[in-house]
């Protein structure tokens, strides 16, 4: 069993840039797939991004591509999402999540709002 508990998400204006973390437990965080996902209000949960067990390969939708950058500590058990040139429409709440593939899907966090004003 995994816990994840997203944090870092606010208000941000058009152009600027927050980060996002996401703490997990259990001593076995190195081999899960990390993922984060986010939805919009009236739509669905879509992927983001993912980062393997390693660190080394991470994948993004091409909605955020060169605008925002996954990684992971393992010694710290965290996964972060580093957004950057944020548009009106990356609004969402943003979600962690756990699994043994990708994308991952085993284990979900509770969400964390992002907001960016125009």
């Amino acid at each position: 069993q995994v816990q994840l508990v997203e944090s870092g998400g606010g208000l941000v204006q058009t152009g600027g840039s927050l980060r996002l973390s996401c703490a997990a437990s259990g001593r076995t965080f190195r081999t899960y797939v990390m993922g984060w996902f986010r939805q919009a209000p009236g739509k669905e949960r879509e992927f983001v991004g993912s980062i393997m067990g390693s660190g080394g390969r991470t994948y993004y939708a091409d909605s955020v591509k060169g605008r925002f950058t996954i990684s992971r500590d393992n010694a710290r058990n965290t996964v972060y999402l580093e957004m950057s040139s944020l548009k009106p429409e990356d609004t969402a709440v943003y979600y962690c999540a756990a699994g043994s593939s990708h994308p991952p899907n085993d284990y979900w966090g509770q969400g964390t709002q992002v907001t960016v004003s125009s």
